[in-house]
């Protein structure tokens, strides 16, 4: 039986989103497994399918009131716990643990089955067109947490 998943990955009904990816030989090194900044390749395609999936168009966000929205990565923490390879098929899950003010917090696993691989902690700033800081919209903040 072949299994599919949707391409964009789903929301889960903890208000978490779940990717699926599979490991590629261009996501590996010469050891077999898994580059280690390939893990943010992982975790930044996740994070851009969780907006599409909250049905926030970066694109429109960028537009917004002739200000503009973006979100830039401000710090991340990342622990290695155990090493993919070639083949293996990856959730990666992301969770909002804080969103409001300038900055949301996020909380990144990727995961092989049951098994952590890597555990993230990413915290988002948000800035107008200039870079400037700038508040996280009530609306916005609230389908972050899961609110809406």
């Amino acid at each position: 039986m072949r299994e599919t998943f949707p391409l964009s990955g789903e929301l889960a009904p903890d208000a978490s989103h779940h990717l699926t990816q599979r490991v590629y030989y261009e996501d590996t090194d010469f050891s077999g497994f898994v580059y280690h900044a390939r893990y943010l390749h992982f975790m930044e395609r996740a994070r851009t399918d969780y907006l599409r999936c909250l049905g926030v168009e970066q694109s429109t966000l960028f537009e917004l009131d002739g200000e503009g929205l973006m979100f830039v990565v401000h710090r991340m923490e990342i622990d290695f716990k155990s090493p993919a390879k070639m083949d293996n098929i990856l959730t990666i899950i992301t969770r909002t643990q804080k969103a409001g003010g300038a900055k949301m917090v996020l909380q990144q696993e990727i995961r092989r089955d049951d098994q952590l691989l890597i555990a993230a902690k990413v915290i988002i700033a948000v800035v107008n067109a200039s870079g400037r800081p700038r508040r996280l919209p009530e609306e916005l903040a609230k389908s972050f947490l899961g609110e809406t």
